[in-house]
């Protein structure tokens, strides 16, 4: 039965040197015993020793994708540098404030510590470390060659997060500014709005159309506020839910996100860079073709664009080209099919397929800032013409009063 290693935590420590000069710090260890041997080697007398308790702000912090890609560039540099594996989780596990990153860290360590591979240490954790991740940490063990095939997923990893930020932010401002509208346009029609009903009732003349109509919905809203809110919430938790356990919703919501104007485009050349980008990664790290394609299909992060890549791979197997292929798919836009072509004839596909993602990088990264310099004022105008809607339909009566007398 094996023994489960002693937790680490950090402990902060008071103590004084050879001097006499009062030292403190802090250190990571499994208790305060070991923690005042490292003290005494150092020639520092220590005195209190306590474990460090974790900041209000980072309990119950969870373990983000961009925290993966940090542990990755600082292994390659540790790699790089010849620091020993065990030490290098020492050093990195320190530098995060992330106690569940800390965690992580020193959980993977204590695997490889027991006679583990890095790649079957991580294995071991694949809600953070994907397959694919782990294959290629794997060939770099293999070939002897880890600083530089963790030098590789740690751009890698940097690159995907970063489409990803850029994409989550095209798709968050408008909707944000969808819902201060939409709280705004609420609270005129029940707060608001009634005020003014009150004051026509004393006008005993017929109101405008459009009054009419806006008090009518501003009644219907004071009545069934709490239905249309219930509505919206149950609809929200409804999508969430059928997002995360139907596949086949999931399915059919990377096919119409691709169907919509300025978004669709936008996804659409987000799914060609993660392919292009992985594609190289998977490549140079001397994956055969075939079985690189199986990791692309997973990381393109759209069905269409994972179908298209399966029945890819297929072709592949069978003696096709790989430009050829992503010709027939009728998906791939004509540059990356003829940079591919290109990097097949001259040998250097896993460059050509880095131009690819790069280029296609640029162009979602160009079209996220024009997204939104444009809604920006698209968005103003909406809000503009709700508003303003509203605050003429209030005043049209008044203005007519005072024109008839």
């Amino acid at each position: 039965m094996a023994v489960k290693a002693a937790k680490i935590s950090v402990y902060a420590w008071e103590g004084t040197d050879r001097k006499g000069t009062r030292m403190t710090g802090e250190l990571s260890g499994q208790n305060p015993a070991l923690i005042k041997a490292q003290l005494r080697k150092q020639g520092i007398n220590p005195g209190k020793v306590r474990k460090k308790s974790a900041s209000i702000f980072n309990l119950g912090k969870r373990i983000k994708a961009q925290d993966i890609a940090l542990f990755t560039r600082q292994m390659a540099t540790m790699m790089k540098a010849g620091v020993p594996l065990l030490q290098s989780f020492d050093i990195i596990g320190e530098g995060f404030d992330n106690p569940a990153m800390r965690t992580l860290i020193d959980e993977v360590k204590q695997e490889v510590a027991a006679g583990n591979s890095f790649a079957a240490s991580l294995r071991k954790k694949p809600q953070y470390f994907d397959e694919l991740y782990c294959n290629l940490v794997d060939a770099g063990e293999q070939a002897g060659a880890l600083d530089t095939l963790l030098e590789r997923v740690a751009t890698y990893k940097e690159k995907s997060e970063s489409l990803k930020a850029k994409i989550k932010k095209a798709m968050t401002y408008p909707l944000a500014v969808v819902f201060v509208a939409i709280i705004v346009t609420g609270i005129l029609l029940v707060k608001v709005v009634p005020q003014f009903e009150s004051v026509f009732k004393g006008f005993g003349a017929e109101l405008p159309a459009f009054t009419v109509m806006v008090i009518g919905l501003s009644e219907f809203m004071q009545d069934w506020w709490w239905a249309m809110l219930g509505v919206l919430i149950a609809a929200i938790f409804g999508v969430r839910h059928a997002f995360k356990t139907s596949q086949g919703f999931r399915d059919r919501m990377d096919t119409w996100l691709l169907k919509l104007p300025l978004i669709g485009t936008l996804m659409y050349k987000s799914a060609v860079a993660r392919y292009a980008r992985t594609l190289s990664t998977t490549f140079a790290a001397g994956v055969p073709l075939v079985e690189a394609l199986d990791s692309v299909a997973g990381a393109t992060g759209n069905i269409v664009f994972k179908r298209a890549v399966l029945r890819i791979k297929q072709d592949v197997a069978t003696g096709m080209q790989l430009n050829f292929s992503m010709r027939t798919s009728g998906i791939f836009p004509n540059m990356a099919i003829q940079m591919t072509a290109i990097g097949e004839e001259s040998g250097a596909l896993d460059d050509m397929l880095d131009k690819v993602a790069s280029f296609y990088e640029d162009e979602v990264d160009n079209m996220v800032d024009n997204l939104t310099s444009l809604m920006e004022p698209f968005i103003m105008v909406v809000l503009g013409v709700i508003v303003g809607g509203l605050v003429v339909a209030m005043y049209l009566p008044i203005f007519q009063l005072g024109s008839a007398i």
